[in-house]
């Protein structure tokens, strides 16, 4: 017997198939603040550490290189929440390792190395892939002798030489700490999601090589360029993976990264055993951030934007009417958001007794019950259409407006009717 689902609740959810942890670290006021023309201020950077305590994000990053950078960094250290934990960003050079060492109670710091040739000779001017080896090497030692954990961020890898250059430094890394997190940059986004693509481009036969390699630690860190950036997020968790790196709202350089709400939504409702994060300040985040930092966030951006549980067209809001599963993925309080029922030019009646029985209740403090073929429900109706088919409007109707409607059909028409009755009788 095929078994059917009509509720949230009985949604089948789907499994990892390694079933491995897996974590998230967040590079929002790293990565995500190097977006071109926006400043991240102490205090939005703070407010974003709150927000991704809240929701139970495992880890972020920081730059360290400035005393703004700095200042923030100390006083996430002293609030000290258990998640996320604050670990440091540097490039391969010692000076960069010495500024994490001033703060004690970071553990861990990212550690760039470009692995693609043209970052290798162009960008950074070595001489030799041997002279790059040796230098990310001697600076890894340095900050696993000063007691550091690693994250080495291979930047540029969909770009890079594997079997030439990229496999054999990962050798070299875990030979020196089996421990350390090897992170997969796909600097431009070139990566695809799909199993039958070979190397460079093919994330998940990156994955499974490196843990066939004896890596155990596997995160990604995806860039949008392409569009593909939470697809190659999502198919590295599933090829072996246990870390990703995302950013709020996909900020970042030029296209931006993987976003971070995409990907945890994701894993809270659609896989097994995510109860640990909080998706609920989703929304609210997003508004802040919105509002802020200035970034635009377009009406239907998936789980944040302003129409992602908003309805109008006829055939949808009668069905989330009856039962809000049949048209929304999940429920909108899940990411701290709340449906709105709109009226427009795609509207039906059922939307319009929606809508009025709300305003009337609101207006008159008792509970109104109106039919969807009531007389007054479609004079509303061919008013509003009135408005697109003959004067050409292009909004949707506001609830002020409704409100108007409602007293005008459901107020002040009766009153009218019963002033004529009474009129009629005193004449007789």
């Amino acid at each position: 017997m095929i078994k059917m689902f009509r509720s949230y609740e009985e949604m089948p959810k789907i499994e990892l198939p390694l079933k491995q942890e897996i974590r998230i670290s967040d590079s929002t006021i790293r990565d995500g603040a190097q977006m071109p023309g926006i400043v991240m201020t102490r205090r939005n950077k703070l407010k974003i550490y709150e927000y991704l305590h809240k929701i139970g994000i495992e880890k972020l990053e920081c730059f360290l290189y400035n005393e703004r950078d700095r200042e923030v960094a100390r006083e996430m250290l002293d609030i000290n929440y258990e998640l996320p934990e604050v670990t440091g960003w540097a490039r391969a050079k010692i000076e960069d390792i010495d500024l994490v060492l001033k703060f004690d109670e970071i553990k861990e710091t990212g550690i760039l190395m470009s692995v693609s040739d043209p970052h290798i000779f162009d960008k950074i001017e070595f001489k030799s892939r041997e002279e790059a080896m040796d230098k990310y090497l001697r600076i890894l030692d340095y900050a696993l002798d000063h007691g550091l954990r690693v994250r080495c961020h291979l930047e540029d890898i969909t770009r890079s030489d594997f079997e030439g250059f990229t496999f054999p430094l990962v050798r070299e890394i875990i030979s020196r700490d089996k421990n350390a997190i090897i992170r997969v940059c796909d600097t431009l986004g070139l990566g695809v999601p799909f199993l039958e693509v070979d190397l460079p481009y093919g994330i998940p036969k990156m994955i499974k090589e490196l843990r066939d390699m004896g890596v155990k630690n596997i995160e990604t860190h995806m860039h949008d360029d392409f569009g593909l950036g939470v697809a190659n997020s999502l198919a590295a968790y599933w090829y072996g993976a246990n870390w990703s790196n995302l950013t709020f709202l996909g900020i970042g350089e030029r296209a931006g990264n993987s976003e971070l709400e995409k990907v945890l939504v994701f894993f809270v409702h659609r896989v097994k055993g995510f109860e640990k994060y909080n998706p609920k300040y989703l929304v609210e985040f997003a508004r802040y951030i919105e509002k802020e930092v200035r970034i635009f966030i377009p009406r239907n951006k998936a789980i944040v934007g302003k129409n992602i549980f908003a309805h109008e067209s006829g055939i949808h809001t009668a069905a989330v009417i009856k039962n809000p599963f049949l048209y929304e993925p999940f429920p909108p309080e899940s990411v701290g958001g709340e449906r709105r029922l709109m009226i427009g030019d795609t509207s039906g009646t059922e939307v319009i007794r929606k809508k009025v029985e709300e305003i009337a209740e609101d207006l008159m403090g008792v509970r109104v019950k109106v039919k969807k073929r009531d007389p007054r429900i479609l004079a509303i109706y061919r008013d509003i259409h009135r408005l697109y088919d003959v004067e050409g409007r292009r909004s949707c109707i506001s609830d002020d407006e409704m409100k108007k409607y409602v007293e005008k059909y459901f107020m002040f028409e009766p009153v009218v009717d019963e002033v004529k009755i009474s009129k009629k009788k005193d004449e007789e």
